[in-house]
């Protein structure tokens, strides 16, 4: 592989690498939780994030065209199904609205800061162009482009927003296949569809997979894809292009 320096543009996942999604879809659960009694010993932060996880991944391939805070709202209500729980109405809703209120990691926005001397960054999310544009404000840096699951009309793992991905890459930035470095934690909505596409890519691996850690909020996949990088951290990752 080239020095990670010789690619042109960084292609982020926002969700799970950027912003700490586990941690914001762990609290919006939390009033689900109390009003069915706020038992520990029935739903533990793991058992929601595999829900979480299971819930949203059927729900993307169900309905591609919906935007996510609709989507969120049913994967909520499928949730509550799955953990013998009880919603409603309103909580379903605010679950759905949760997006902008889910927190940056604390090295995010310094390791951006970083990598913006020496890339141009983009990025490609599954979630709506209100929550990135409120996510957005939190993560320090100016994007050069950004495109979501609302403009292509489909979700990650699409093949669909991957082309999306590359086709605006070379009409909006003069960009190829060649210059991507696509950098994500998920391996499911991520590194499997850019290995597909012959992306580059960059594995930022917050959970520890790499060493046995745990799979979270995001869907299982049955074959470990390769990577070209692997990083515990964004912060990890800017040290190792800076040191360059």
């Amino acid at each position: 592989m080239p020095p990670l320096t010789d690619y042109r543009v960084l292609t982020f996942d926002c969700y799970g690498t950027l912003i700490d999604w586990e941690c914001g879809i762990w609290d919006a659960l939390q009033p689900l939780i109390m009003c069915n009694g706020g038992t520990a010993d029935k739903v533990t932060r793991d058992a929601g994030l595999r829900a979480f996880a299971e819930c949203e991944s059927r729900q993307e391939q169900a309905t591609p065209g919906l935007r996510y805070p609709e989507l969120l709202t049913r994967v909520h209500r499928n949730i509550a199904e799955s953990l013998s729980l009880e919603s409603s109405t309103d909580l379903d809703a605010a679950f759905g609205a949760s997006v902008p209120h889910w927190p940056a990691f604390p090295d995010t926005a310094d390791a951006l800061r970083v990598l913006k001397r020496h890339y141009k960054l983009v990025i490609l999310s599954n979630v709506h162009r209100d929550g990135i544009a409120a996510s957005n404000r939190k993560l320090g840096v100016d994007f050069d482009a950004i495109y979501t699951a609302e403009d292509i009309g489909s979700y990650k793992p699409s093949d669909a927003n991957f082309e999306y991905l590359l086709a605006h890459l070379q009409s909006d930035l003069g960009l190829e296949r060649s210059d991507v470095l696509h950098t994500a934690q998920s391996l499911h909505h991520d590194h499997v569809p850019a290995k597909r596409f012959g992306l580059a890519n960059a594995w930022i691996d917050r959970q520890h997979l790499s060493e046995g850690g745990s799979w979270g909020a995001t869907e299982r996949v049955e074959e470990m894809p390769s990577t070209d990088f692997v990083f515990f951290s964004m912060g990890e990752m800017a040290e190792a292009v800076a040191a360059i």
